[in-house]
């Protein structure tokens, strides 16, 4: 239970940054739907799906390879893990910028919409490779336990994006209204979108710059030996990370190449991206749990009692994503004002973006056991399984119901690979979770939510009340049951100065 209370009190911490940037950046979905168009709002979206998958291949799976190793050395040998890492990924890299920088012009036309514009994809492509290499400091701050260096990093880039984006698309477009000849030098009413991957890349790169501090120091030796254990483990968790990162994004990116108009194919895309936005609060939870379990759940390996362990982790991780789905569910009708009335056709989608992505974190939470018995492979199996069953469905739906298809067809592939990787996971690595608590919960919160979907309530603030009694029900479950509040960190804390 210690182990356990540590790992929570870590995804405290580095949830807390994390949650930070993400509600910061949440900024950026009502600053894009209110100041930019439905379908440059979809060039958006389709570069950054893009993006995602690039990233996944770049960083090459290192950040869990790097944990991986560097809990199997000494303390004085770490350092040897930490460089040869970063000239695995330095590699990767160069290579990259190289390939794309030269033959952008050839590429483009077979695989991007000829609305995005070559200086987009340049751009783009900087800031992935910025952002993969830094991507191994970060692990380093993370196996050094320094969460406030590593929120620190991670907060100011993100107030520097927004920021900055808040300059070029609300600021600029004022000024351009009353002396346009103080920015006719460097701003331009149509290149909203380029304004909006500039910030990015200045914010990027001067959080790139701040980590290079992270090399000081640091003793630089290649170890051959050990770089070729590395890429063979870290191969199929980058196949495995490219499909699972194709069943979040591939929807973004095939929609409007299958969507039957054209014309408006790009706006479209742009209302679903944003209501999907809403989605991404059950990946902000998981994002929080996964900087946390990553680092635990290799060291925790070591001991008896893992497996203990890892399933009382497994039934808090699916109370605590249940509470995340009913909130954000209870409260549509405050949060959907993150985005723009004229996206909010696509709000049907959120609760069914939600499932699906705790089903996909499920699944992340589910993959401890090939990690741990190096069968990465089997990674790879399930996601490309989801990934065939998502690209399927959005291929013969997506032409008659638009982007629900969409949301309908992640639900679907993130829950079979969950159901994949429980059942093939017993075999080789048997953990006995506590289903019957995590059927109950489950079932209260279906049946809350049924009763808040299907009682109807005219009044905002009558109906906001009668779901937050519902939701009050979950959360006194939840504590009478599994969760004393003198077990979470801080809370523990305050309530022992109290009684002294």
């Amino acid at each position: 239970m210690a182990e356990t209370k540590s790992l929570l009190k870590d995804s405290t911490i580095y949830g807390g940054s994390t949650i930070l940037v993400k509600l910061i950046s949440y900024l950026m979905t009502p600053l894009f739907t209110y100041f930019i168009a439905t379908h440059e709002f979809g060039i958006v979206t389709n570069l950054y799906a893009y993006a995602a998958l690039f990233s996944v291949v770049l960083t090459f799976g290192l950040e869990t390879g790097f944990f991986r190793f560097v809990n199997q050395v000494p303390k004085e040998k770490q350092g040897s893990v930490y460089s040869t890492a970063l000239v695995i990924i330095s590699s990767i890299v160069i290579l990259f910028l190289l390939i794309f920088q030269v033959f952008i012009k050839k590429i483009h036309p077979y695989i991007w919409d000829s609305q995005i514009q070559d200086s987009y994809l340049r751009m783009v492509i900087i800031i992935l490779s910025m952002d993969a290499f830094i991507s191994i400091p970060f692990a380093f701050l993370r196996q050094e336990k320094r969460p406030f260096k590593f929120g620190f990093f991670k907060v100011f880039q993100v107030v520097l994006y927004v920021s900055l984006c808040v300059f070029f698309l609300v600021v600029c477009p004022r000024i351009n209204q009353s002396h346009p000849e103080w920015i006719a030098w460097f701003w331009k009413e149509n290149y909203k979108v380029g304004y909006i991957l500039i910030s990015n890349l200045i914010a990027t790169g001067l959080q790139t710059l701040g980590l290079l501090t992270q090399l000081v120091g640091i003793k630089f030796s290649f170890d051959r030996q050990l770089a070729k254990k590395m890429i063979s483990y870290c191969f199929p968790l980058m196949l495995m990370g490219l499909a699972g990162m194709s069943n979040q994004v591939v929807d973004k990116i095939i929609f409007p190449a299958v969507f039957p108009d054209p014309e408006t194919s790009m706006s479209e895309l742009g209302i679903y991206g944003a209501c999907f936005k809403i989605g991404v609060i059950m990946m902000m939870f998981t994002q929080a749990f996964r900087y946390a379990y990553d680092p635990f759940m290799f060291e925790k390996n070591k001991e008896k009692d893992a497996k203990e362990s890892y399933s009382v982790v497994m039934k808090y991780f699916v109370v605590v994503g249940l509470l995340v789905f009913l909130g954000v569910t209870f409260y549509i009708d405050i949060i959907k004002y993150m985005v723009e009335e004229k996206y909010f056709a696509g709000l049907p989608v959120v609760p069914i973006v939600l499932m699906g992505e705790l089903f996909f974190a499920v699944y992340y939470n589910l993959s401890l056991w090939y990690k741990l018995t190096d069968k990465t492979y089997w990674g790879t199996i399930f996601s490309s399984t989801g990934f065939i069953l998502i690209i399927v469905l959005n291929f013969l739906f997506i032409p008659k119901y638009g982007y629900m298809a969409c949301a309908w067809a992640s639900f679907a592939g993130n829950g079979l690979i969950m159901l994949l990787s429980y059942f093939v996971g017993q075999k080789y690595y048997p953990i006995k979770y506590d289903f019957k608590s995590l059927f109950l919960y489950l079932g209260v919160a279906m049946l809350l939510y049924s009763i808040a979907v299907l009682t109807p309530v005219e009044n905002l603030w009558l109906r906001l009340g009668f779901r937050t009694i519902l939701i009050s029900i979950y959360i006194t479950l939840l504590i009478n049951r599994d969760l004393s509040l003198s077990e979470i960190p801080y809370i523990n804390q305050f309530i022992k100065k109290k009684i002294k």
